[in-house]
């Protein structure tokens, strides 16, 4: 049934007298200093006094400011919630009709209070995507509110007060909005009963709940609420007599056994009859539990012993029972239902509890005292509560789903693509999905990021390109200087993810002296060029750095230093310059797909001769974009050679004739065999890792030959690999360079490590 509120203590001239008040809310929870919360009282009065009317458009509730603030903190006093939650109740409603300025609630009460006002202002977020109605003007545009919709499962999550002080406000408006228009108490209605009666639910909060539920049936479809509120009014007496007669029964029951238990009536929701006769397809009179008892004892074994006398006395209905003790719900509810046929063969429902599974039932999460000064748990334990209260958030938005397709939104554009990263001290910092300890460090603080030489997450050692998942606990290890690694501007190593911190690591190379930085660019190209098998003499740099927008070389390599430049657009440059011929490769889209040996490849043109059968020489293994020749086989066609194999060079020699020109055709369209070469420290599962990698690129391996030698622990590890250009080779032994024990990885061709 819909709870009656309690009215505040009013003198005869209309105003509430403050002090029986207070005196009340004592009663009702603990308050460490009751004279704060009087001052914060007086504030909300004084504002109320000296404003007139409101610039609210949710302004649902027919009392002022001041007087929903007090029966927000009756109701959040009435879950024993600590005395910040108290105060910042009293002032969120002046705070957000624009009568309080929240620097004054700082100043005055604290930065933990007006970050809790701040974080129930951002949950309006929900409000306005379900009421598309509402004037987008006020609301702010779609944009806006999901930004709002972060940042408020972030304040939710971080702080369970603030979801609290929330559905106490709701409770208010739609306890206020009975004498308001049709469409306003629909609107009210639909939002407290499509978001904040699942979100008390999933907190476990159960008389708030079924409040919220309730009232919002009973303006959502009023004439179903007033059919059943008739029905249950007929048969209230009857009812009532027959409960009295049942709780006496097992009262006397348990005194037999010495058992200290408590038992009386429940009343059954209105709403939850509805929805049961809606689920089943029955009739009001079908209803088990329209009659029904609790009993409350002091231990879990006595629910059991209670329920053993309970089956003894009256028969029980099959499959009417249920074990949420043994198997408690996912919020955390615990107790054992059954149904019997009572006395005259009706049916009645009893609830068996402990009495904490009680305060639970009724208080949820606030029953815990949970994320409050008092906690005394270890660190360990209040972690595990924040992930627990972490699920429930997010659980409350798969319930969401249920309605109009809002949980399925908001599922896509905020749970899917953010992170949710717990920090040592238990906060919550909400990140882009794909995220790194590296980008969680510069999200923290720039010189955090700078400092930045290795990560804990969850207690462990990690790397530092390792990816984050919600609910991981991060610690960033920092050394005393600021200097970050010039690889985390790498994006195949996959150090740095985020705008934010690739932005942060090339603003400080960018400060260093270019002198510095061109050195350091100028070693990174040299290095990589040597590791592909490039020779420097076959390119032009004056070229590739005119393509990728720099004057001169100089300019190019001290870019590449500070980090405005990546590795992988000079090095595409310098494959399309040895494929300068053809203008159609400047897009670089190349698939991946590959032709065998015996069959032409569709990248290899021979000029001036046609469509000749091709093949890659096995000897040297020419890739995209190098420098080749044919050779004119007896019965094999043409064999494509780099230019600079040993093998060719000696044909050239003794058999010119036979030598023919070739060129990289149109394609790109092609992959070729490499030889890779991975040098290690030998350890077991080394092979499997490296393949790994390939697998994860989904890389063709043709042939691999490893050798192990015992003396030195080394491991020489040769990987023949389809692959369609220098870029994804770069790429590749990037990575392949991060499996732990390898030492060096190069590009082998003519049969010779360079």
């Amino acid at each position: 049934m819909v709870k009656v509120r309690q009215d505040q203590p009013v003198r005869e001239d209309g105003s509430i007298d403050l002090s029986i008040w207070l005196e009340h809310l004592q009663d009702l929870t603990e308050v460490e200093d009751i004279e704060e919360v009087r001052r914060a009282c007086e504030m909300a009065k004084h504002a109320q006094d000296n404003t007139d009317g409101t610039d609210d458009v949710w302004a649902e509730n027919s009392h002022n400011s001041y007087r929903t603030g007090l029966e927000m903190a009756q109701i959040l006093a009435d879950l024993h919630s600590d005395q910040e939650t108290l105060i910042a109740a009293i002032l969120y409603r002046g705070v957000r009709e624009r009568k309080i300025p929240i620097e004054r609630v700082r100043k005055q009460f604290g930065k933990s209070i007006a970050q809790m006002i701040m974080g129930v202002l951002q949950m309006a977020a929900i409000g306005s995507r379900k009421n598309p109605r509402i004037d987008d003007s006020v609301l702010g545009s779609d944009t806006t509110q999901m930004d709002n919709v972060r940042k408020m499962l972030v304040a939710m999550i971080d702080d369970v007060r603030v979801a609290l002080i929330k559905i106490a406000e709701r409770t208010c408006a739609i306890r206020g909005v009975k004498d308001g228009s049709r469409r306003k108490r629909y609107l009210v209605a639909r939002e407290v009963f499509d978001i904040y009666a699942p979100l008390a639910h999933r907190l476990g909060i159960g008389h708030i709940k079924w409040e919220l539920e309730d009232l919002s049936f009973r303006y959502l479809k009023p004439n179903d609420y007033k059919h059943i509120a008739q029905l249950l009014d007929e048969k209230r007496l009857d009812r009532q007599e027959y409960i009295d007669r049942v709780v006496l029964r097992l009262e006397s029951e348990l005194e037999g056994v010495n058992i200290d238990g408590d038992v009386s009536g429940r009343a059954k929701h209105i709403y939850s009859i509805w929805r049961k006769m809606q689920r089943k397809n029955i009739e009001f009179s079908q209803v088990y539990d329209v009659r029904a008892v609790r009993i409350l004892v002091p231990h879990s074994r006595d629910c059991y012993a209670v329920l053993g006398i309970v089956h003894s006395l009256w028969r029980n209905i099959p499959h009417e029972f249920d074990d949420y003790v043994a198997s408690p719900k996912p919020n955390g509810y615990r107790s054992l239902h059954t149904a019997v046929f009572g006395p005259e063969g009706k049916v009645l429902e009893i609830q068996i509890r402990t009495y904490d599974m009680h305060e639970e039932a009724e208080l949820g999460v606030c029953a815990h005292h949970l994320y409050k000064g008092t906690d005394t748990r270890s660190k360990s334990d209040a972690y595990e509560d924040k992930i627990a209260w972490l699920r429930q958030v997010l659980e409350w938005h798969d319930d969401l789903g249920e309605s109009e397709g809002f949980g399925e939104m908001l599922r896509g554009d905020v749970v899917q693509d953010r992170l949710y990263i717990f920090t040592p001290d238990g906060h919550v910092i909400d990140m882009p999905k794909g995220s790194t300890p590296v980008d969680f460090a510069y999200r923290v603080h720039t010189e955090i990021g700078h400092r930045c030489r290795g990560a804990k997450i969850n207690g462990r050692i990690v790397p530092l390109n390792r990816r984050l998942q919600t609910g991981d606990q991060v610690e960033v290890m920092t050394g005393g200087e600021e200097r970050p690694r010039r690889d985390w501007l790498n994006s195949n190593l996959g150090f740095v993810n985020t705008p934010r911190a690739r932005a942060k690591v090339a603003h400080w190379f960018k400060l260093q002296a270019k002198e510095q930085n061109a050195d350091a660019g100028k070693n990174i190209v040299l290095k990589e060029f040597r590791r592909l098998a490039i020779e420097l003499d076959e390119l032009d740099f004056d070229r590739i750095s005119e393509e990728v927008n720099y004057k001169t070389t100089e300019d190019m390599y001290a870019a590449l230093g500070a980090g405005d430049l990546r590795l992988s657009q000079i090095i595409n440059a310098a494959q399309r310059q040895l494929m300068s011929e053809h203008e159609e490769q400047l897009d670089l889209e190349l698939p991946s797909t590959s032709p065998t040996k015996e069959t032409q490849p569709e990248g290899v043109r021979i000029r001036g001769v046609g469509n000749l059968l091709t093949t890659m020489a096995s000897c040297c293994k020419p890739v995209l974009g190098d420098p080749i020749s044919g050779y004119i086989t007896q019965g094999r066609g043409v064999s494509v050679h780099r230019e600079d194999c040993i093998n060719m060079v000696q044909l050239q020699e003794h058999e010119p004739e036979r030598i023919i020109e070739v060129d990289w055709g149109e394609a790109g369209e092609s992959t070729y065999p490499v030889d890779i070469y991975i040098e290690a420290f030998d350890r077991s599962g080394l092979l499997r890792d490296v393949m790994l990698v390939m697998a994860a690129e989904d890389l063709n391996i043709i042939a691999a030959n490893s050798l192990s030698d015992k003396k030195e622990n080394i491991a020489r590890l040769t990987l023949t690999v389809e692959i369609s250009s220098l870029d994804l080779l770069g790429r590749i032994m990037d990575k392949i360079n991060q499996v732990p024990n390898v030492m060096e990885v190069h590009r082998q061709r003519s049969g010779v490590n360079l």
